[in-house]
């Protein structure tokens, strides 16, 4: 394989809704600049990009790609994405490798979820943009009232780039071509736009435009175009359509003429401390310098191993190189480096910034760390992306008896692998819990689980994490006596409770003078203290905002053990929680809804109707708002596929823990019921 400088390695992530066409436009340009004979098919599964058994199953994405092919003189690293909402954490991590993101829309659908989403993510991150219209054959498609949209949602610096001609068979350029003919609005009028939106960002260039008034050359324009993309003061469109061919050659000149290399675009924020905030600082794209990469993807492949893939930033990566992992002391030898054609590991003898590579079988990287050469370097990180938080959740235990430690690390393969997918172990419910983005990222998990580790699993919804408390103060009391023919069992404990602030969690505290309990036995109090409240009483769930006192018992020389004062103090709590007016508490959350204007309406009177309130609506850019609210987390747990249905899939939703309040008097007689008749059975 040819080597290429860092001035000629382009970094270009494909991102954007699903159905753009997003894989069928990597596999035309590997068609096109001659890396494959023949183009691959998504219905047939034999792109190079979507390689993965479940992909070619579903027909679409599930995981970011990385290919790279030769285009004249340059070098070009494409990442292709997933566009499912589902799958939005590839998509979303892709963009720490790159310095172009294209968003790809369809033409028929227009600016859809996934494609707001992945507009406000890349400017977040300071990345050159581009947008892409595919499909432009397509029947009854507006063109020139999208490109109009999208000027509207975001801003009159999405301009054309190119528009369609002939029509809709050809594309005619608009930025190095004055004049020409197109399928609507004015070549010439476009061309005329663009130089001006560029030169606005150069005043000496802008004066001497305006002084006189002649035709810039293209090398006058090149540094203007690069800091007008940088300073997202110019966001190009282009059309295209992948099924005829239109526009493909076009827009692979644009990404040679025009799309940053990897000294161009907006160096990414890496921070010196021990946390994601600290002194931030620039890496250089120099390949004499020591070495900064950042892994964005973990595989764990079948055949392979583990697989960290990443970005070189600043020096050189050999097969000798030696490499820490961000804090580790310990350094490894790279041995093999490989650069990656979807599912192909091509062995390479260097990377140079810029590049986009990979190594295998080094158990320690994890996502998101950055590899460096240097002792000085080991405080380092890669300023954190924004991904969103994992709501759809599934308790799940394995089928077969045995298995359990297995499961763990099955789930944990899959957890490396994705930074949207989250697994728990509840200490109360004593519940393991996935979280994903949705049901579709749930079922190709479990799938997963089923097809490539042979792991059987049970799924049911996870249980709410209710709590108990006390609303007054009570006492309690418990003699415990047990004789068994020899030494017995002997213990009294009196305590009195008192509830304690929302937070407060519990408190334990001895009164007791006299020695009538001995000192030795007050931890076997609170221990059994601590059993009842960790066991609940009302409903099975834990007790919390509690303060117990203990104060006065008895002992018995002979037949006081530890186990008689544990047992004493569970039911001594237990008696005075039922005399304190308990309560139960249910998790209240915050929760974020972000959905197209017109469905606002609806959504809050929803939101209303599960015991939730509104706390403000927001505008979040172009017809997209934002609802706030607060809403118990019961109501909530299933929001994923009603979100969907109300909004016609393109409202998304975020929640987060904000405090425990009271759950109505029917919940909770329902919740005593159910407790007290699986004791019954127990």
């Amino acid at each position: 394989m040819p080597r290429y400088s860092t001035e000629s390695i382009h970094t270009v992530a494909l991102v954007g809704h699903g159905g753009a066409g997003k894989t069928t436009l990597a596999e035309a340009l590997l068609l096109k600049t001659g890396v494959i004979a023949a183009a691959g098919s998504v219905e047939r599964g034999t792109t190079v990009a979507d390689h993965d058994p479940l992909e070619k199953q579903y027909g679409h994405s599930l995981n970011s790609a990385v290919v790279n092919f030769p285009y004249k003189g340059i070098h070009i690293h494409l990442l292709d994405t997933p566009g499912m909402p589902d799958f939005a954490g590839q998509s979303i991590a892709a963009l720490a490798a790159v310095e172009l993101a294209v968003i790809v829309i369809n033409a028929q659908n227009g600016i859809e979820l996934n494609t707001t989403r992945m507009m406000r993510a890349a400017a977040k991150r300071n990345l050159d943009r581009m947008i892409l219209i595919n499909k432009i054959d397509a029947d009854n498609v507006d063109l020139e009232g999208l490109l109009a949209r999208i000027q509207d949602v975001f801003g009159k610096e999405c301009l054309p780039i190119n528009l369609p001609a002939h029509g809709r068979k050809d594309v005619v350029d608009c930025f190095f071509n004055p004049d020409g003919d197109s399928d609507f609005s004015s070549v010439k009028a476009a061309h005329s736009a663009l130089i001006d939106q560029v030169v606005e960002v150069d005043e000496d260039l802008m004066a001497t435009y305006l002084e006189q008034g002649e035709e810039l050359k293209p090398e006058q324009l090149h540094g203007p175009l690069e800091k007008a993309l940088r300073e997202g003061h110019l966001i190009p469109v282009c059309f295209m359509s992948v099924k005829t061919g239109a526009g493909v050659e076009q827009f692979l000149d644009i990404l040679a003429k025009i799309a940053p290399n990897a000294t161009e675009g907006n160096p990414p924020p890496f921070v010196k401390s021990d946390t994601t905030e600290g002194e931030e600082f620039h890496a250089e794209a120099d390949p004499k310098k020591h070495v900064l990469a950042h892994v964005f993807k973990v595989i764990m492949d079948p055949y392979v191993g583990k697989v960290a893939v990443f970005r070189v930033h600043q020096g050189t990566i050999t097969r000798d190189s030696q490499l820490y992992i961000g804090e580790g002391k310990k350094a490894f030898k790279t041995g093999h480096i490989f650069q990656l054609q979807g599912k192909e590991y091509v062995e390479v003898d260097s990377l140079v910034p810029g590049d986009i590579g990979a190594v295998t079988k080094i158990e320690e990287i994890e996502f998101n760390a950055v590899l460096h050469d240097s002792h000085d370097e080991d405080h380092i990180r890669l300023r954190s992306l924004d991904f969103p938080t994992p709501m759809h959740s599934i308790a799940v235990e394995t089928k077969k008896k045995g298995d359990e430690q297995r499961l763990f690390e099955v789930l944990h393969k899959l957890e490396v692998e994705d930074p949207c997918f989250w697994i728990e172990r509840h200490p109360t419910t004593h519940e393991t819990v996935m979280r994903g983005l949705g049901d579709l990222h749930m079922r190709t998990k479990l799938e997963k689980m089923g097809q490539q580790y042979k792991m059987d699993v049970a799924t049911k919804p996870p249980k709410i994490p209710y709590r108990e408390t006390v609303t007054k103060r009570a006492e309690g009391h418990c003699r415990h006596k047990k004789q068994t023919g020899g030494a017995g069992q002997f213990g009294e404990v009196f305590l009195k409770i008192e509830p304690l602030p929302r937070g407060s969690g519990f408190q334990f505290a001895s009164e007791v003078k006299g020695g009538v309990i001995p000192t030795v036995f007050i931890p076997a109090v609170e221990k059994g203290v601590k059993q009842a409240l960790d066991g609940g009483v009302v409903a099975g769930y834990p007790v919390e905002d509690i303060k117990v006192i203990v104060y006065d018992g008895k002992s018995h020389d002979v037949d006081s053990k530890e186990i008689a004062f544990v047992t004493a103090g569970r039911k001594a709590v237990i008696d005075a929680i039922l005399k304190a007016s308990p309560i139960m508490l249910e998790p209240i959350v915050n929760i974020e809804i972000t959905a197209p204007d017109r469905f606002v309406g609806d959504l809050t009177a929803d939101l209303s109707s599960k015991r939730g309130h509104i706390t403000g609506t927001d505008s979040t850019g172009g017809d997209l708002m934002a609802v706030a609210g607060q809403v118990p987390l019961s109501e909530v747990t299933e929001y994923q596929s009603r979100i969907r249905s109300m909004t016609g899939g393109q409202g998304s939703y975020q929640i987060e823990f904000s405090h425990y309040a009271p759950v109505p008097p029917q919940t909770q007689q329902q919740l005593a019921s159910q407790f007290k008749l699986a004791r019954e059975e127990d």
